[in-house]
C-alpha cells in the first residue's frame, strides 16, 4: 500500500495538468449532476409546500348546536389521515372572507357564510384516494351539509408530482450515466499515458493486483477531490441563485457528503475498468 500511494504521488508530481484535467472533469460532470439534483430537490420542497395546503372543508348545516360540532371533533380526528381540525365559525368565516375580498368585502354578510369544519390531511395521506376517504367519513355525520377539498386540484397535484419524479428519476439517470463515461474515458487517458509503465512491470512479473493498486488510488482520489469541487460549484451557484433571484434549498451534510462519496466511487470504477481493459490487452 506504501508503495502504491508513493507511485500515485509521483505520478501526480509527473503528470500535474494530465490530473488536474481529470479532476476538472470529474468535478465539471458532477457539477452538472448537482445542478440537476438541486433543481431537484428545490422543486420537491415547492411541491411539499403546496401540498401541506391541501385540506378538507366540512360545511355544517345550519341551526346545528355549536356543542354538538365540538363534541364531534375528537372523533373526527381520529379518522385516518386527518392531522389537525378547526372549527371555523360563521363570524370567523365573515372576518376571514372580509379581509381576503379587500375592498369587496361589503358584498358578505353573516349569514351567507356557514360554519365550517377545516381539516388539515398527514403527510402521505394528501393524495386523491386518502383525501376521497376522509371526505366521505365527514359527508357521514348527520350536521355536515356540504364537504368540498377540490377533488380536481388535488388529482393534477397528485400526477403534478408522480411526473415529476419519474422525470427526475429519467433525467437523474441520464445525467449520471454521461457523468460516468465522462470520468471513465478521461481517466482512461492517464492509464494510456502510463502503458508503457504498465507493460514493464508486467514483464518484471507484477501481479494484476499489484499493477492496479495505484491507479485505483489515483482514481479515488481524483474522485474525492473531483466530488469536493462540484459540491462547492454547486453551492456557489445556490447561494448565487438566492442571492440574485430566489431563495433556494441546498442538500443537508448527509447528502453532499454521499455526493463526495459518489466521486470516489465514479473514480475507482473508472480507473478499475480502463486499467483492467488495458491489462487484458497486454
Amino acid at each position: 500500500m506504501r508503495l502504491a500511494t508513493r507511485e500515485v504521488a509521483i505520478a501526480f508530481r509527473r503528470a500535474p495538468l494530465l490530473s488536474a484535467l481529470s479532476v476538472t472533469t470529474i468535478a465539471f460532470s458532477l457539477f452538472a449532476f448537482g445542478l440537476f439534483g438541486l433543481v431537484a430537490l428545490n422543486i420537491r420542497d415547492s411541491l411539499r409546500q403546496v401540498e401541506e395546503r391541501v385540506e378538507i372543508r366540512a360545511f355544517i348545516a345550519d341551526g346545528t348546536p355549536v356543542e354538538q360540532v365540538v363534541a364531534s371533533i375528537p372523533d373526527v380526528e381520529k379518522i385516518p389521515g386527518v392531522g389537525k381540525v378547526d372549527l371555523v365559525t360563521q363570524q370567523q368565516a365573515l372576518e376571514r372572507a372580509r379581509r381576503e375580498m379587500g375592498e369587496f368585502s361589503d358584498v358578505f354578510d353573516g349569514s351567507f357564510l356557514p360554519a365550517s369544519l377545516e381539516i388539515k390531511l398527514r403527510e402521505g395521506s394528501r393524495d386523491p384516494a386518502a383525501a376521497k376517504r376522509v371526505a366521505d367519513r365527514l359527508g357521514a355525520y348527520d350536521f355536515v351539509d356540504d364537504v368540498r377539498y377540490g377533488e380536481e386540484w388535488v388529482a393534477k397535484l397528485y400526477r403534478i408530482r408522480n411526473v415529476a419524479t419519474v422525470a427526475g428519476i429519467i433525467l437523474g439517470l441520464a445525467f449520471a450515466a454521461v457523468a460516468v463515461i465522462i470520468i471513465g474515458a478521461t481517466i482512461r487517458m492517464a492509464v494510456l499515458a502510463r502503458s508503457r509503465e504498465i507493460s514493464i512491470m508486467r514483464l518484471v512479473g507484477a501481479t494484476d493486483a499489484f499493477v492496479r493498486m495505484p491507479f485505483l488510488i489515483d482514481g479515488f482520489l481524483k474522485g474525492v477531490l473531483g466530488g469536493a469541487l462540484a459540491l462547492s460549484l454547486t453551492w456557489a451557484a445556490s447561494a448565487m441563485i438566492s442571492r440574485y433571484f430566489i431563495h433556494t434549498a441546498f442538500f443537508g451534510t448527509q447528502v453532499a457528503m454521499v455526493g463526495v462519496l459518489c466521486g470516489a466511487l465514479i473514480g475507482l470504477a473508472g480507473s478499475a475498468f480502463s486499467v483492467g481493459r488495458h491489462l487484458r490487452k497486454v
